[in-house]
């Protein structure tokens, strides 16, 4: 089971969300999306709570408010960070989760240590618990389905991208030729270059000689 809430709607249309118990984190783990930034109290043991970003952004680009609300509910579900003030809280991409073999169920580590923020807790907001709380759903996803329907989307977007490409190079290609035979024919055309019957007839040259000249 996967429990979701909804970030403070001054924010915009967020969705905050965490697994059940330690199995569900590592389904989490498994089938997260590149969008998802993975929030947990440092150095104690806490749900693993996520943040959806809107397509296109970073980890970078979430609000402060945003960043109280993910911090404060994974406080809020710590046993031992519940208890205790002055809390920091981890986040990182989703993509800078690493799981190895060696790990417990659950357990993660990170490829790139520098990608990884802290931000400090003072102490659990009732106010913003509880807001979170009115907004819970339970549900009982099929993460694998969803990940692989994320990536059959993509796909399908990859390929229109190409199509359209390689659409738009072709009518390029088309037009450049087209210029090219303009240019090929106004060259041929230019009038200083041409000879009109008057002039044959001003030249007093007979047949034999406009043939020479031309041969």
């Amino acid at each position: 089971m996967v429990f979701y809430f909804k970030a403070r709607p001054d924010a915009g249309d967020y969705t905050i969300f965490m697994g059940l118990d330690k199995f569900e984190n590592e389904e989490l783990i498994k089938y997260g999306f590149p969008e998802d930034v993975w929030f947990h109290v440092d150095k104690m043991s806490s749900a693993h709570v996520y943040l959806r970003l809107h397509r296109g952004q970073s980890f970078d680009d979430i609000s402060e408010g945003v960043l109280e609300d993910c911090a404060q509910l994974v406080k809020a579900n710590s046993i031992q960070g519940n208890k205790v003030n002055n809390v920091d809280v981890v986040y990182t991409p989703w993509s800078n989760l690493k799981k190895t073999a060696s790990m417990d169920v659950g357990q993660v580590g990170f490829h790139n240590s520098n990608m990884v923020r802290t931000i400090r807790v003072e102490k659990r907001v009732n106010e913003i618990v509880n807001r979170l709380n009115k907004t819970k759903v339970e549900r009982t996803p099929d993460l694998r389905a969803e990940r692989e329907a994320v990536n059959a989307a993509e796909r399908a977007e990859r390929k229109q991208h190409l199509r359209e490409k390689k659409k738009r190079e072709e009518i390029d290609r088309l037009e450049k030729e087209r210029q090219s035979e303009m240019r090929s024919y106004k060259g041929l055309m230019v009038t200083d270059k041409m000879t009109s019957n008057k002039d044959i007839a001003s030249s007093n040259k007979s047949l034999q000689e406009l043939e020479d000249d031309f041969m």
